[in-house]
């Protein structure tokens, strides 16, 4: 990803030395054309074309926002009830990520996300123990996380 966006960057360079005209919208005309160029040599260039890495990217962002203000929303209802009715519980989490990376991501993204925290993490890196403070179903919070975090950080590591 960061060969071709060096690339694309040197050609908008090159856009803008050519023309002589030194200006933010010759950059984005040049960026543009290299974009271009860098999407018919793809093929020949390590990895996958880096604007579908960069879309997986921005997806997880909003992903994650979403999701924050979702949970926030939850603790709040917890904390402004009456009556405090919680069933917090310990579940681990089997995930199917290959690289430390992408565990320690998921993992991030899991302890941010109010009413959740990851308290350990197995040595094969292939289950998360995570701690929720209103937990009725273990399995449908695997399931959320699974479709909401972990399917995208794939798509984001896919070489």
């Amino acid at each position: 990803m960061s060969f071709q966006l060096l690339i694309n960057i040197i050609l908008a360079f090159l856009w803008v030395f050519m023309n002589g005209d030194f200006t933010v919208g010759t950059f984005i005309t040049g960026y543009i054309i290299g974009l271009v160029a860098v999407y018919i040599l793809r093929n020949f260039l390590p990895g996958r074309f880096y604007i579908k890495r960069l879309y997986w990217m921005i997806k997880l962002f909003f992903i994650f926002i979403i999701e924050l203000i979702k949970a926030n929303i939850d603790v709040v209802r917890i904390v402004m009830a009456p009556k405090i009715d919680i069933h917090p519980g310990f579940y681990a989490y089997p995930n199917d990520l290959e690289e430390e990376w992408e565990v320690a991501l998921l993992s991030t993204l899991i302890t941010l996300t109010p009413g959740t925290v990851v308290v350990a993490i197995s040595e094969d890196y292939s289950i998360i123990y995570i701690h929720g403070l209103d937990m009725d179903d273990a399995d449908a919070e695997i399931a959320s996380i699974k479709t909401a975090f972990e399917d995208v950080i794939k798509e984001v590591a896919k070489p």
